[in-house]
């Protein structure tokens, strides 16, 4: 039997403030969504828009980091696995499927401005000061300079 896949990256904002919980045995547990945004062209020609919403839920340290740092409205890159877990509600069964974040990266400036992406061509590219801070469980946290991403240079 093959090895299995399950991979996911996700780049968006924050759709709720992130909720962090602790559980019985002391562990750290941190929930958000992130709304996602999408466009396409239709038969017709026209831009088509939608949003999808995720949640997520991130362990430890990181789900410590996400919740100290990050707010509604601000956007974030997670990386990690999809979880489909089960549970009884009031006598009802419910399901949930949601990203278990392995890793993530601040998106823009630490300022609560929108930053949102320019679709126009990004000036030639500054040489970038980078900050580079280590904590003492060794996550590293950079701070780079806020210069706005062309979206047509992602390859996908």
């Amino acid at each position: 039997m093959a090895k299995g896949f399950n991979k996911v990256i996700l780049m968006g904002n924050l759709t709720r403030d992130p909720e962090l919980r602790t559980t019985t045995s002391g562990q750290s547990v941190c929930a958000f969504g992130i709304a996602v945004n999408r466009s396409w062209k239709n038969s017709d020609g026209e831009t088509q828009e939608a949003v999808d919403y995720i949640d997520c839920v991130a362990w430890a340290k990181a789900g410590e980091i996400i919740h100290q740092y990050m707010q509604k409205g601000r956007p974030l890159l997670v990386s990690g696995r999809l979880s489909y877990r089960t549970w009884d509600q009031d006598g009802q069964k419910r399901s949930k499927v949601e990203v278990v974040v392995e890793d993530f990266n601040f998106i823009g400036s630490g300022g609560g401005s929108d930053e949102s992406a320019s679709s126009a061509p990004a000036e030639p590219a500054k040489k970038s000061s980078s900050k580079s801070t280590k904590s003492k469980d060794d996550v590293v946290i950079e701070d780079i300079d806020d210069e706005p991403v062309d979206l047509s240079d992602i390859p996908f």
